[in-house]
């Protein structure tokens, strides 16, 4: 799909959608020079009547000064129609009632964030640290924000992205920045800018409910990423020629996978152009990817160790984090030693699973985790049987044939593996599988 060589003709692009959210660099222009085709698709754009919002991640300049970017290239537009990194994390720190900041990035982000109201010049009181681009960072402002931030201030990114594009080739951008200060505070940022959602819902904000909506970008991280972070269709233009763009289609869905890659702006508006169906993401972003243990534990007369989870009130195998230092085979003994009281033996590897649709867990500080899980088959050894009172309420051995219910729904066809014998490294929970029997309980 989307791919020239087909005979289909599509419905263009831009008769699908109401409204273009729209990178800059990279897709409109670069450096100072506007790419090809993007100045007549913008004015045909508007010709037709759709909303255009220009999304960046740049946050060196402001609003005003993108616009009169976009003028001298011969792009018409309106501060109301431009939304970048530094505009949204002014906005954002004024929503978390944040008024003293210390910002290490350009004249223009400072701008935007005195626009909202915020102190940028306080001596003493600093509530957080800002960081966006900066050309003429030094290392005494990579030791001034991370001592900040040491001592207690809110560590901000505009933006992650590490590099921009420029016609010598890729700089370092904000990322590169963030990465040196969070080494040097051990401390990870809050980022407002792509691939969060917060950018795309201020392009939105003021168009009418129901507004249907394309991002349009060149990088897959921020814009791709970002676009189905935000329950948006991503149309992608590589940075590079793509040999075969039938490689972007036939495979899952995926945050990183575009709904259509094209080449410019004016592919918009080519018939041999197709869109694939936007399919939302069925899990919440996660903050975080850990690894995770579980623990297939077996009895002599072949029952299944099973605790109740305090979090939930759903029966579960013994599981958790592998710890910093930890084997995964150690994990599952401490988890079992732990949620259970039993001491067990690790057998044998049953598989390694990362479906972030089963595996994705959302806790009650508002944390989110994605969990790449080693499932190991083990055997007691000793122990006094009993729950922990803190992740268990419950424990148990249970015939496979009479499971208590409900049981976690990716627990199934790890038992169905552990039953089998056999080992893999899966991206699913099984479900290609028949679930390990669970009738008559």
């Amino acid at each position: 799909m989307g791919c020239r060589s087909c005979p289909r003709r599509w419905l263009v692009l831009v008769d699908q959608f109401d409204a273009f959210l729209i990178d800059l660099d990279g897709v409109v222009y670069v450096d100072d020079e506007p790419l090809p085709g993007a100045l007549d698709a913008l004015v045909a754009l508007r010709r037709r009547g759709r909303w255009v919002r220009f999304v960046t991640n740049d946050p060196r300049p402001t609003r005003e000064e993108l616009v009169d970017r976009l003028s001298r290239i011969g792009v018409a537009a309106t501060v109301d129609e431009i939304v970048s990194s530094g505009w949204a994390t002014a906005r954002w720190l004024r929503q978390q009632n944040i008024t003293h900041v210390h910002v290490l990035g350009s004249r223009g982000l400072e701008y935007e964030l005195r626009m909202q109201g915020l102190d940028t010049d306080s001596a003493t009181t600093v509530e957080a640290v800002v960081v966006g681009c900066d050309e003429d960072l030094t290392y005494r402002d990579v030791r001034q924000a991370s001592s900040l931030i040491c001592a207690g201030a809110r560590f901000v990114a505009t933006n992650l992205d590490a590099t921009f594009p420029t016609t010598d080739g890729p700089w370092p951008a904000t990322g590169a920045i963030v990465a040196a200060i969070a080494t040097a505070s051990g401390k990870r940022p809050v980022v407002i800018g792509k691939p969060g959602p917060e950018m795309f819902r201020l392009a939105l904000k003021d168009l009418p409910t129901g507004t249907k909506a394309a991002v349009v970008g060149d990088t897959v991280a921020t814009d791709v990423v970002g676009a189905h972070r935000a329950g948006l269709p991503a149309i992608f233009i590589p940075p590079y020629p793509l040999a075969d763009r039938s490689e972007w289609f036939g495979r899952a869905p995926a945050p990183n996978i575009p709904e259509v890659v094209v080449a410019s702006l004016a592919d918009l508006f080519d018939s041999a152009v197709g869109t694939l169906r936007h399919q939302p993401m069925p899990f919440p972003w996660p903050n975080e990817v850990r690894a995770g243990v579980a623990a297939v534990v077996v009895d002599a007369t072949g029952r299944i160790l099973l605790g109740r989870r305090a979090d939930n009130g759903m029966w579960a195998l013994p599981s958790g984090h592998v710890e910093v230092g930890e084997t995964i085979a150690q994990a599952a003994v401490r988890e079992v030693a732990e949620e259970t009281g039993l001491h067990v033996r690790v057998k044998r590897l049953v598989g390694v699973y990362s479906d972030p649709v089963s595996q994705v867990f959302t806790y009650s500080d508002g944390r989110v985790t994605h969990f790449v899980t080693a499932c190991l088959a083990c055997n007691p050894i000793g122990g006094r049987l009993r729950a922990d009172g803190v992740e268990t309420t419950e424990v148990g051995f249970f015939p496979p044939s009479q499971l208590p219910a409900p049981l976690l729904p990716m627990h199934p066809g790890w038992l169905s593996d552990a039953a089998s014998g056999r080992t893999g490294i899966l991206d699913g929970a099984g479900q290609d599988r028949e679930a390990f029997s669970t009738s008559g309980r």
